[in-house]
């Protein structure tokens, strides 16, 4: 047989022998993330959405920018490195992070035990919460006030879920293509409340300053930085940044900047 007969199939055996070892699990992991090694390249690679306002944006250089760029910003000050954003997209920053592209994610990524299975998850930095919001003159304390009331919503949203499971039979929700539309008929007065995110809450904030408040809290959901599972040194220098960045103020800074409103109780006192 000749020479390069031989080679390909000791290559094809090769890559059969390694299929094999992966679908069995044998191949190691991507190894876990210490702060030497970081300090020692002189960047840490952070992976960001940037298509999730005003978590993640490009902005007029087309480079990345948002709460989520500022919160990696801060962290490599204190590691005493650059920074540098990977653009990462929902279904790829996970995979991202495991096979080495990027060191920690700073990505929006809420905390749940499913994703916990694949990485290790600091305190939270943040929070996406899930609340009623209406004209700061209505009087609406507890959810049997929504009684009779025209509630505006995103059709099959999270908010439509919670406020449909509150509301009152005689409520009267009217749920709309999107979040931008049901904010509109709250503005014109089609609906005297709806069911929104606090990132969609600031928005009505900046479009109607002091004519709208939270009326109820549905829900809520915390954000945090994800490392490669087993990185215990580098969670603890990530959970001890975020305790001074907390304790400090620079934390809540960022949130008002992006935000428009304070960083969340439920964000603060987590751990």
């Amino acid at each position: 047989m000749r020479r390069e007969g031989l080679m390909n199939i000791s290559r094809r055996i090769a890559i059969s022998v390694l299929g094999a070892a992966i679908v069995a699990g044998l191949v190691a992991p991507a190894a876990a993330q210490t702060v030497e090694t970081i300090k020692s390249a002189g960047t840490v690679k952070v992976g960001m959405l940037v298509d999730f306002p005003p978590f993640g944006i490009m902005d007029a250089n087309n480079q990345p920018d948002g709460y989520d760029a500022d919160v990696a910003k801060l962290l490599a000050k204190e590691l005493g490195v650059e920074v540098t954003i990977v653009p990462v997209t929902g279904p790829n920053r996970i995979p991202y992070l495991q096979s080495n592209q990027v060191d920690l994610l700073v990505a929006s990524l809420g905390i749940t035990e499913e994703r916990a299975k694949n990485v290790d998850f600091s305190q939270p930095y943040a929070g996406i919460s899930i609340g009623v919001f209406g004209a700061a003159d209505l009087a609406v304390t507890k959810p049997e006030d929504l009684a009779g009331k025209t509630i505006g919503v995103a059709r099959a949203s999270t908010q439509d879920t919670a406020t449909t499971k509150i509301a009152p039979q005689d409520a009267n929700i009217q749920r709309f293509d999107d979040d931008a539309s049901a904010v509109q008929a709250l503005l014109s007065g089609q609906v005297e409340l709806i069911g929104v995110s606090n990132v969609v809450a600031a928005q009505i904030e900046a479009a109607a300053p002091g004519r709208f408040n939270q009326k109820l809290q549905l829900s809520q959901q915390v954000q945090g930085i994800a490392v490669r599972k087993g990185s215990s040194e580098m969670l603890k220098f990530v959970n001890g940044f975020l305790d001074k960045v907390k304790a400090d103020g620079q934390l809540n800074a960022i949130h008002e900047k992006w935000l428009g409103s304070p960083l969340p109780e439920f964000v603060t006192e987590a751990k």
